[in-house]
């Protein structure tokens, strides 16, 4: 009777033990989803395997959002209302109009639940931002010194917006749609799979062509011979023969859409998205010349160029369109809910 008695009492205590421990990782699973400044190049990092995972309801919105702050590499739990209101400040002039402002907050919520459907992070983070830098999300305090003396004008502005859409999202079939955006295309946006290798029907090519008008739709970057070689050796491993600058550079092959799939460089294939990383250039759409020892790289289109376009939502609403023929426009095929 003692021994029973003894035996209990431990499964007892390492039950007491566990359960806690287990209730502390459901919270995660619960809260858990970068991609990307949101990542967006994770958006499109998705399995077959995940894919098949059970869906969420469409009430299944959660009341807060979790992401790693790239700065400090702390955890940020904001309640949902404060992070879109925080993400659209980080991703559009809030000046812009209403329903261009009102598809940011939708895509951005529509992002953050499908980061956290398919997050692996063990810190009960969907993605990553940097509110110090201003990308991805920006919190009260940044927002405090980024508005000045205007952010209660600016802050009342934008959670009104916030306020009429915050229970909407956007899915595809019966989940969260991973509704990556951008700033500006070079006229037309470009497919998922030929920036991060996945296809999401959702994630196509459409027209952008008011992009063209954008501020800085196009914009030169020269290097010196000497700069581009050093930054090809140490970000690509390539060693680029200064006798012979002139061949450094072949034909690029493009895309249905016109960015850069790849090129030649001193003999080597390279991604034009690789490219673009390592040079820093604003798009994967861009055009090389070589002169007087000065390599002149232009860009069109400021991005990855999948999903929505930023400067294409605000001309889009200057024509009459509201946010949710925006956000058709930009991501066919989904469904808005809630």
């Amino acid at each position: 009777m003692k021994r029973s008695f003894l035996l209990l009492c431990t499964v007892l205590l390492v039950l007491g033990c566990a359960l806690p421990c287990a209730a502390y990782r459901l919270a995660c699973m619960t809260l858990v989803v970068q991609g990307t400044a949101p990542s967006a190049a994770e958006a499109a990092s998705v399995t077959s395997e995940e894919s098949s995972r059970g869906a969420p309801s469409p009430a299944d919105t959660a009341d807060t959002v979790c992401f790693t702050d790239q700065s400090t590499g702390q955890t940020v739990t904001l309640p949902l209302r404060e992070y879109l209101i925080g993400a659209v400040a980080a991703e559009m002039p809030v000046s812009w109009p209403d329903e261009a402002l009102k598809a940011q907050a939708v895509a951005a919520h529509s992002y953050a639940l499908y980061r956290r459907d398919h997050s692996t992070g063990e810190n009960c983070a969907w993605f990553t931002a940097d509110p110090a830098r201003r990308q991805g999300c920006l919190t009260d305090a940044v927002l405090h010194s980024y508005w000045g003396t205007a952010y209660a004008a600016n802050y009342a502005r934008l959670s009104a917006l916030v306020d009429a859409v915050q229970t909407q999202v956007l899915y595809y079939e019966d989940a969260p749609a991973g509704t990556s955006y951008f700033a500006m295309s070079n006229g037309r946006t470009e497919a998922s799979e030929e920036v991060w290798g996945t296809a999401l029907p959702y994630l196509v090519p459409v027209d952008s062509s008011t992009d063209t008008a954008a501020e800085n739709y196009e914009y030169t970057l020269n290097l010196s011979a000497a700069q581009l070689q050093q930054l090809l050796a140490e970000r690509l491993g390539i060693a680029a023969d200064l006798s012979q600058q002139a061949q450094w550079f072949g034909t690029p092959v493009l895309t249905p859409s016109g960015y850069v799939e790849n090129l030649p460089v001193c003999g080597q294939t390279v991604q034009g998205t690789t490219l673009r990383k390592a040079l820093g250039l604003r798009s994967a759409c861009f055009t090389v010349v070589c002169q007087s020892g000065t390599f002149s790289f232009t860009t069109r289109g400021y991005g990855h160029g999948v999903g929505m376009s930023q400067w294409g939502a605000k001309a889009l609403a200057e024509q009459g369109a509201d946010y949710r023929a925006i956000l058709a426009h930009y991501y066919p095929g989904t469904e808005l809910r809630g």
